[in-house]
């Protein structure tokens, strides 16, 4: 028997999965300046954007994939020289795991995405709710699709779910930092910790909380260290030029 999976990957169905009404996929233009603008996947009121993503950007958003150890294949899916923008229109109404679903057929349409599933023992944190009630905040209906940009040690956001916070962390951290919340939605995310190759520097101010810390003190979530079996993409093949839109 296989033992249980820590992420389900949602797999599309068949030709019968439903499609976008209308969608581009194409390589990003080279950046104008050293600054680049990169959204790693919005899916709000029937659309769906990613800019300045590569193909592993893609992929986890698409899959809901929290770090880089979740996800295996060849070099290029990850390269910075190798970027994509998506625009990707549904009806306003359409749920959001509707949205990723299309955009898992996109990708496999587009890119001729090709891979299968493997379980791996790892190491992980896990993301949890502790005893007590939450300190999250439901998004307002009318919040902005983004806030101030997010860096390591500060991440501000009016809409946000508790997926994209773990892939976040797991970024910025570099560790493979899992939801296991059970918490669905959007919330109102304030998060600010002081990372720790800031920590071990002298600052004229006194350093602030560990993200351990941070994480109880202001979300009222936990991060635990764990290790067990997860579940990685294996990206078998794909193609660097997306088919025409």
């Amino acid at each position: 028997m296989r033992p249980a999976l820590l992420i389900l990957l949602a797999i599309p169905l068949s030709a019968q999965s439903p499609e976008f009404d209308a969608a581009t996929l194409k390589p990003s233009p080279p950046p104008q300046t050293n600054s680049i603008n990169i959204n790693l996947g919005t899916a709000l009121n029937g659309r769906v954007t990613l800019t300045n993503a590569t193909l592993a950007d893609c992929i986890k958003f698409a899959y809901g994939i929290a770090a880089d150890a979740q996800l295996l294949g060849p070099e290029w899916i990850n390269s910075g020289e190798l970027r994509y923008d998506i625009v990707a229109q549904a009806p306003r109404e359409t749920p959001r795991q509707v949205l990723l679903t299309m955009l898992q057929t996109l990708l496999i349409e587009r890119m001729k995405l090709v891979f299968h599933d493997e379980q791996r023992e790892l190491r992980y944190l896990a993301l949890v709710k502790e005893k007590t009630a939450p300190k999250l905040q439901p998004s307002k209906p009318d919040a902005a699709s983004n806030g101030a940009p997010n860096i390591p040690g500060r991440i501000i956001s009016p809409q946000m779910t508790t997926l994209t916070l773990t892939r976040l962390l797991s970024r910025f951290e570099r560790q493979t930092v899992l939801d296991l919340t059970g918490l669905e939605g959007n919330f109102e995310i304030r998060l600010e910790w002081s990372p720790d190759n800031t920590r071990s520097k002298e600052l004229e101010q006194p350093p602030g909380p560990t993200l351990f810390t941070a994480i109880q003190e202001q979300l009222g979530l936990r991060l635990e260290s764990r290790k067990g079996p997860v579940q990685v993409l294996v990206v078998d093949s794909a193609e660097k030029v997306p088919a025409e839109n």
